[in-house]
């Protein structure tokens, strides 16, 4: 595990002065008042679109295949809206790293079941594995959240040290520690601890532990087996929830889920195509703001052609 790490005067090295930059951009923006900041968020996600357009084809796709009754001007609407949520999701990594307790309570609320369902699961020492997904809000969702019921995040270590540094920092402004999402024994025993552990089950992450399932319209999408192990190894409750914002520029919503306490563990497909069920209606509550932007069918079935 990743405890709060200390900084090194090696991060201040020359070829590191273009990031420390950004990061006082990043750090001046979020200082501004929030509708302002939204209006600023969305509108640098529609200039990304101009630039990002390998991207844009690849969110173009994957609604293609996810959504194929949709017509051509809804996905293209949806696409649009997606590269705003972009844009605010850049402010709303600064805003979950910088803002203070207060401010963050000032634009959030909890919703859904709220946290008396993960708290009593706490109170019996049961570990949680709360679905995150790959919303844009994930890094405030996880701010959020942490505020209420601090966990352990799991990731992976950022190849810029700076980066890394500043968003473990970060996330750990409301979490008790990260642990590398490649640590599979350490999360087991996290879990068996009673421990809440982040986890996004919804990425195409290659060939090796996955499995071939429906999401969608899309009949053979690889999705992680990592969900059946973790549950069958550890017991612990799966937690959903989605980070929602709010149209306008009106705040957030911790939107909490019900717990599952007892899910389908009769092998990897069938916990893989429960939860991908899961991941559906989670994504539906806030399409717009879904990272359709990743490449989710890249990986196929040997002979298959790509998707892309």
């Amino acid at each position: 595990m990743t405890h709060l790490p200390q900084f090194s005067i090696a991060l201040l090295h020359p070829r590191h002065w273009f990031t420390w930059a950004g990061i006082g951009l990043l750090w001046l923006l979020v200082q501004l008042p929030y509708p302002v900041i939204y209006r600023l968020g969305c509108g640098l996600g529609r200039l990304a679109m101009r630039f990002m357009t390998r991207r844009a084809r690849i969110a173009r796709r994957n609604l293609e295949l996810c959504f194929p009754h949709m017509s051509e001007q809804e996905r293209e609407a949806l696409v649009v809206k997606n590269f705003e949520s972009v844009g605010m999701g850049l402010m709303e990594t600064g805003m979950a790293w910088f803002w203070s307790d207060k401010r963050m309570n000032r634009w959030m609320e909890v919703t859904g079941t709220g946290m008396e369902p993960v708290h009593s699961l706490q109170a019996q020492n049961t570990g949680v594995l709360l679905i995150g997904i790959h919303f844009l809000t994930l890094e405030i969702g996880a701010r959020m959240f942490g505020m209420q019921a601090p966990g352990i995040g799991v990731y992976r270590p950022n190849d810029n040290p700076v980066i890394d540094w500043l968003q473990t920092r970060g996330r750990m402004r409301s979490n008790k520690s990260m642990i590398d999402r490649k640590d599979l024994k350490g999360m087991i025993r996290a879990l068996k601890s009673g421990e809440v552990i982040w986890y996004a089950p919804d990425h195409d992450y290659g060939p090796g532990a996955s499995v071939f399932v429906p999401f969608f319209a899309v009949d053979d999408a690889a999705t992680t087996s990592g969900t059946w192990t973790l549950a069958r190894l550890s017991s612990a409750a799966i937690v959903p929830f989605v980070p929602r914002r709010k149209a306008n520029g009106k705040g957030y919503e911790l939107m909490m889920l019900n717990p599952e306490c007892s899910p389908p563990l009769d092998d990897a497909k069938t916990t893989a195509a429960w939860m991908n069920d899961i991941v559906e209606k989670c994504i539906l509550l806030a399409p717009e703001q879904y990272m359709w932007l990743h490449r989710r069918f890249k990986t196929r079935p040997e002979g298959v052609p790509s998707r892309y």
